[in-house]
């Protein structure tokens, strides 16, 4: 369900405690990116958009994503715990709307570098612009959890990372992304970054699986992380981008 996000000027797609599932913007307004030069560990990571956000002349409300980078992946209850302390910063940021979470999300385990705490990789956050003529927005990350449920019986095929079940996992992902982004009234051809997140093979995957559901948006090809996902035994992961302005801080 979309729902409007009144002093964000953005509205989002109803997720779970932790995250919504995407945000796309309100007219009259656009989605920046921006990276970080060098990752920082999460806390010090909200003072840093805090501080952008103050310089930008803007609210913490116009905070609408967040991508986080992860030692390890965790257990799942290790998951949930961290989210609990993450949460407990956008609650007292006053961002939850009527006890939902409405900021999107990406958290992933680098195999190659990870940091040594988890760690604020790039947020999102909504402007005003008059002049612009189209939707920007966010698809949340998303791996092969049905429902994204917080439960270990919810992850597809558990364990086995052969080429069917890594195949399997692949196309529940990448429908998911698909209906995500329609849930965000978006279209493919607005995506200007598909991320994939795994350390398995991703050719095959790519040519009969991803490229055929993307559309317009294969012109942008796709951009493969050698990551893992946030929690250990989920395998593959996305998130789309569909913004017009980037920015490196």
């Amino acid at each position: 369900m979309l729902i409007a996000h009144p002093k964000g000027h953005y509205r989002f797609l109803q997720g779970i405690d932790p995250y919504s599932c995407g945000v796309v913007s309100e007219p009259g307004w656009e989605i920046v990116r921006v990276a970080l030069a060098e990752p920082l560990p999460w806390r010090e990571g909200f003072e840093r958009v805090d501080a952008y956000l103050v310089a930008e002349g803007c609210d913490r409300d116009a905070l609408c994503a967040m991508e986080l980078r992860s030692p390890a992946p965790f257990t799942m209850q290790g998951f949930i715990d961290f989210n609990r302390d993450y949460c407990a910063i956008l609650r007292a940021w006053g961002l939850y709307l009527d006890e939902l979470n409405p900021v999107a999300r990406t958290n992933v385990a680098p195999a190659c570098d990870p940091p040594a705490v988890p760690s604020l990789y790039a947020f999102s956050y909504a402007i005003p612009n008059e002049r612009i003529n189209r939707k920007t927005l966010i698809v949340a990350g998303a791996g092969e959890l049905r429902d994204g449920r917080l439960v270990a019986e919810g992850i597809i095929r558990s364990g086995d990372t052969s080429r069917a079940a890594m195949r399997e996992k692949a196309a529940y992902v990448a429908q998911v992304m698909g209906e995500r982004l329609a849930g965000l009234g978006g279209t493919w051809d607005l995506i200007d970054a598909v991320d994939v997140y795994t350390i398995y093979p991703l050719a095959e995957i790519l040519a009969e699986i991803l490229l055929p559901t993307m559309s317009a948006a294969r012109r942008g090809g796709v951009c493969w992380h050698y990551a893992r996902p946030p929690v250990v035994d989920i395998d593959f992961e996305m998130d789309l981008h569909g913004v017009v302005s980037q920015r490196i801080v």
